[in-house]
């Protein structure tokens, strides 16, 4: 057995279930919040499933990390993708100057972002991006595995260890992004995989491509399953036969993240496949996440419904990189307001008995 593999197992073994005894006390404290019952919705939702994961009624919110998983895939040179390769070099050091969509947010909002390139191909001269890379870019997966067993432990192991890191630097929540051209493809052809959906009922446009190009987009994720078979019931097998390093470091994130009990908030459509590899591989994991917004590519719906998880906002948006994090944190962070800010009924000087008949219904 592998280094990568011991971290892996370790992580999903640890891995524990939420305090539902907390989570009970947190709705007894909401019931005596003064406001008509569940009238907040969603924000009472994340108050109560917050107080699971951490074993307190009230939380805070004080440190937020974005964790961009960067890397090539070799399935863009089969024309899946409007944008070159070098895109992703680029913009990943744009991230690093809070120029891109998703980082400009993470600014505005004081959102930490960490840039980890785990496979970008092009070279670059950027310090502040995290060097993780475990090889320049996957093979194309229409004609060959995207990398081997290894290399997709490795990535998922140092996801792990990343969120191990954000653990022990204080920080409260995580968000999960990227950054690879050509991971709309990748991404698909791990959600069919996973759930037996044919490719053109869940491939999408990704960042935009000419009507041709999408029918060759679909038939090359169709090509790729068909030449690596992968095994279904193995995440593992999945990632390093049709997968992109950065989904594989983004699953371990997310199993990195339960294992430390940190919420930690899905993005968009790459995110939340990476986020069902993660619940594919220990199903305890999900009840740490936090979905944010609904992309706008076809599959995210899919992979939605396989986690039994609904986002909060919808905004139309289908950028990626992590954008959707900086605004979910800021829900997050009100569901705590309520919690730690809001007047009891007896606080207020209110007589709450005439919630009775509503209460009990």
């Amino acid at each position: 057995m592998t280094d990568s593999k011991k971290i892996i197992d370790n992580c999903i073994n640890s891995i524990s279930d939420l305090d539902y005894s907390t989570m009970q006390k947190a709705r007894e404290y909401q019931s005596t919040l003064a406001m008509p019952p569940g009238s907040l919705g969603v924000l009472l939702d994340i108050g109560v499933q917050l107080a699971g994961m951490t074993g307190c009624v009230k939380n805070k919110i004080d440190s937020s990390r974005i964790i961009v998983l960067c890397a090539d895939n070799g399935v863009v040179s089969e024309g899946v993708s409007s944008a070159p390769k070098s895109v992703t070099a680029s913009q990943a050091v744009n991230m690093t100057k809070g120029l891109t969509g998703m980082s400009c947010l993470a600014r505005y909002f004081g959102c930490q972002v960490q840039v980890v390139d785990v496979g970008i191909e092009t070279e670059y001269d950027c310090p502040a991006i995290l060097n993780k890379k475990i090889r320049s870019g996957t093979g194309n997966i229409a004609r060959e595995p995207a990398m081997s067993l290894q290399n997709a432990e490795e990535a998922v192991a140092d996801g792990i260890e990343l969120a191990k890191l954000a653990k022990k630097d204080g920080i409260s929540i995580i968000g999960v992004g990227e950054m690879g051209i050509g991971n709309t493809t990748t991404s698909t052809a791990v959600l069919s995989a996973l759930t037996g959906f044919a490719p053109e009922k869940i491939t999408g446009r990704g960042g935009g491509i000419t009507d041709e190009a999408f029918f060759k987009k679909i038939k090359v994720i169709e090509t790729s399953l068909v030449v690596n078979k992968p095994d279904s019931n193995d995440v593992l097998d999945v990632l390093h036969k049709v997968g992109g390093l950065d989904i594989a470091a983004m699953c371990g994130v997310f199993l990195g993240a339960a294992q430390n009990r940190i919420p930690v908030v899905i993005d968009g459509y790459i995110s939340i496949v990476a986020a069902l590899c993660a619940y594919r591989m220990c199903d305890r994991s999900v009840k740490f996440f936090i979905a944010s917004h609904m992309s706008e590519e076809v599959g995210y719906n899919v992979a939605a419904r396989e986690l039994n998880i609904t986002p909060f906002l919808n905004l139309k948006m289908r950028l990626g990189e992590g954008s959707g994090c900086p605004l979910a944190f800021k829900v997050v962070e009100s569901a705590c307001t309520i919690m730690n800010s809001m007047a009891t009924f007896e606080q207020a000087l209110i007589d709450d008995s005439y919630l009775e008949e509503i209460r009990h219904k």
